[in-house]
């Protein structure tokens, strides 16, 4: 604030009365946006400090927030004494209950989980129950090892990886690849 009243000339009034005049010689319906306050502005007082759009902006926020201004779509307007307080988008604040003057505040838990009582006794350990419902172990079934040696001729006694299916006699999945057992010799007859 002392940087601003050395930067300003002497001859300047403060900004919040420039704007207001700007905003009432403006008298336009809808208010007046930044850029009219300060061409506005620049007009009439001429000799302006180095950073006025920087001032201009500090000071309309200022103003808008201490309510001597109102902002809506992009325009300033003084407030009109009669109208409802306009919302902006979005959800109301919810009201905050005034507490009573003659009750105390209980003391601000702190945040994070609460320090171990040194002096507390140890908790018994609960031990762990043998079966957990359904009986099956938990997590992933562990991978079988895979079949050792090729098809064998005889009976149909394969020792697969893959669970039998109830309803057929084949394993699931696609069936192996057949190897050539013996090549024979096909003789060309002349």
């Amino acid at each position: 604030m002392a940087a601003e009243e050395i930067n300003k000339p002497p001859s300047l009034p403060p900004y919040p009365e420039m704007i207001l005049s700007a905003i009432e010689a403006l008298n336009e319906a809808s208010g007046c946006n930044k850029t009219s306050i300060s061409k506005y502005i620049e007009s009439k007082y001429g000799d302006l400090p180095a950073g006025h759009t920087a001032l201009l902006s500090h000071h309309l926020n200022r103003m808008k927030d201490t309510g001597e201004l109102v902002f809506w779509k992009n325009n300033y307007m003084k407030p009109d004494p009669n109208a409802p307080p306009r919302r902006g988008r979005g959800r109301p604040p919810k009201p905050k209950d005034p507490l009573s003057p003659g009750s105390d505040l209980p003391p601000a838990r702190p945040r994070g989980r609460p320090p171990k009582d040194p002096n507390a006794p140890p908790k018994p350990v609960k031990p762990k129950a043998a079966t957990g419902g359904s009986g099956k172990p938990r997590g992933r079934p562990r991978k079988m090892a895979r079949p050792t040696g090729g098809i064998t001729t005889g009976t149909a006694t394969t020792t697969s990886a893959a669970p039998m299916t109830a309803g057929s006699g084949r394993p699931r999945g696609r069936p192996p690849k057949v190897k050539a057992a013996t090549m024979t010799e096909v003789s060309v007859q002349n």
